[in-house]
C-alpha cells in the first residue's frame, strides 16, 4: 500500500505480485505469470486492489493499462492458490474473500483515471471481471472471454458482474454467458461492444498505451469527472442525473483547462490542457 501519496514516485513503484511501468502520465500493470496464463492470488487481488485505492490520491498517474504477460490476459483465480484452499474456509472466510475481490472492482471504478485492458488470449474468471470493470477493452482475434462461475458451482454474480456486464452488452447477452459459463468469442465480444476493437496481438498492448497518452492529451481533470459520472449516474433519475452533471460541468468550468481551450480557441490553435 501507498503510504504517502505526496512522496510517491510512479517511476520508482515496485510491486510484489504483478509488474508495473510508467511513462510519462501512463501506468501499465502487467500481470506476470505467464506459463500459468497470469492467474489471480490472494495476495495480487489484495495489492491491486489498495494500489487502485491508492491512485486516487496519485496526480502524476493520469491513466491505467492493465495487460497479461505472454499471450494471455488471466486465467482467473488461481486453482491451487485460491480455489483449493476456498474449499476448506468457513462462511467467515468466504465472505471476507469474496468482499475482498468485490472491493478490487469498486476500487477500479472509484479511482479517477481511466483504465485501458490490453486483452490478448484467455480471459476468463476474474480476468474476465477485471478486463469488464476497465473503462476501455482493446482484444485480438484469438481472445476467448469467459465468466466461468457456474462451471465450478458457482452462480454467475461474482464481483458485480450481473450489474456491470448487462450495462455492457445487454441483459439477454450477458444472460447467455452467465448462465452458461461459455466462451465469448473476439468477434462476438466486438459486435456485442465488449471490445472497443480488436487489433493484432502484436498491436493489442500498443494500441492501448496509444489510447492512454492520447487521453492525456486532453483535459484529464474532466475525464476523472467524466468516468465518476459514468458510474454514479446508474442510480440516478434522469433528473438527478441532469442535475448532477450540472453541477460536475460547473465545477470543471472552473478550471484553467476550460480557459485554455477558450483562449485557444479565440486565437486559432490548439489547446494544450494541464489536467488542472
Amino acid at each position: 500500500m501507498i503510504r504517502d501519496a505526496n512522496r510517491f514516485d510512479p517511476s520508482q513503484y515496485q510491486p510484489e505480485h504483478f509488474l508495473w511501468s510508467y511513462s510519462e502520465g501512463v501506468a501499465t500493470i502487467t500481470l506476470n505469470i505467464p506459463d500459468r496464463k497470469n492467474p489471480l492470488t490472494f495476495q495480487s487481488y489484495a495489492e491491486l486492489r489498495d494500489l487502485f485505492r491508492d491512485l486516487v490520491y496519485i496526480d502524476d498517474v493520469k491513466a491505467v493499462v492493465m495487460t497479461g504477460a505472454g499471450e494471455n490476459f488471466c486465467s482467473g483465480g488461481d486453482v491451487h492458490d485460491i480455489i483449493g484452499p476456498l474449499t476448506k474456509m468457513d462462511m467467515r472466510g468466504l465472505l471476507d474473500f469474496t468482499r475482498m475481490t468485490g472491493d478490487l472492482v469498486k476500487a477500479m471504478r472509484a479511482c479517477p483515471q481511466p483504465i485501458i485492458a490490453a486483452i490478448d488470449g484467455i480471459c476468463v474468471g476474474a480476468g474476465a471481471i477485471i478486463a469488464m470493470s476497465s473503462d476501455f477493452r482493446y482484444g485480438t482475434e484469438r481472445t476467448k472471454t469467459g465468466f466461468l462461475f457456474t462451471r465450478v458451482g458457482l452462480a454467475g454474480c461474482d464481483m458485480g458482474a450481473c450489474a456491470i456486464l448487462p450495462r455492457i452488452i445487454g441483459q439477454g447477452r450477458a444472460a447467455d454467458l452467465l448462465y452458461t459459463g461459455r466462451m465469448m468469442s473476439a468477434d462476438e465480444g466486438e459486435r456485442w461492444g465488449f471490445f472497443n476493437r480488436l487489433v493484432a496481438p502484436e498491436d493489442v498492448l500498443q494500441t492501448a498505451q496509444d489510447m492512454a497518452h492520447n487521453l492525456l492529451q486532453g483535459p484529464t481533470f474532466a475525464h476523472g469527472i467524466t468516468k465518476t459520472m459514468l458510474h454514479q449516474e446508474w442510480n440516478m433519475s434522469i433528473d438527478q442525473a441532469i442535475e448532477a452533471e450540472a453541477q460536475a460541468q460547473a465545477i470543471c468550468m472552473q478550471t484553467e483547462d476550460f480557459t485554455r481551450a477558450y483562449n485557444a480557441f479565440v486565437a486559432k490553435e490548439k489547446p494544450v490542457f494541464e489536467g488542472n
